[in-house]
């Protein structure tokens, strides 16, 4: 009996010693998985605040305002029998249909629209950024007015 007490003290402290160690990993990856969230939410708020403002102009219309800018930077890709994801960006109705993996324009919610994203390089995924830089086509990043522009079309109903 005299040696059972000594082996059953190492037994209570090493169980003691192994339930603190698992405390310790809990509280530990409680912290990280906290940590990881956080991080996850600045980082799509940094990207969110990417976002140039949506012109104050009125009236934008996909004729007028956006053809221009989309037959200037997107269409050489985004068009005819090859268009780049199937994306035609030379009609209003190829901009609203979309791309084979779905609709890129969330009409009248321009900061959730995937091309806003995509044409203001707000994405962290570099193969979104449209155009991407640098280019075959030769096209240009677009300006902080055009963005806005396109911001202000999808707002404004997307016509």
């Amino acid at each position: 009996m005299l040696n059972l007490l000594p082996i059953s003290g190492v037994l209570s402290a090493t169980f003691t010693k192994t339930k603190l160690i698992q405390s310790m990993n809990s509280t530990k990856l409680a912290f990280a998985a906290l940590a990881a969230a956080l991080s996850f939410s600045l980082v799509a708020s940094a990207e969110e605040t990417k976002l140039p403002p949506a012109s104050d102009k009125k009236d934008v219309t996909y004729a007028t305002d956006i053809k221009p800018i989309f037959d200037a930077n997107c269409a050489k890709c985004h068009s005819g029998d090859r268009a780049k994801a199937k994306l035609h960006m030379d009609t209003l109705e190829g901009v609203l249909k979309g791309t084979k993996m779905g609709k890129i324009v969330t009409v009248g919610d321009s900061e959730k629209s995937f091309i806003v994203k995509s044409i203001a390089h707000a994405s962290s995924d570099k193969d979104e950024w449209m155009p991407p830089i640098p280019n075959k086509a030769g096209a240009k990043e677009l300006t902080p007015e055009q963005i806005g522009l396109v911001r202000a079309w999808i707002d404004q109903g997307a016509k």
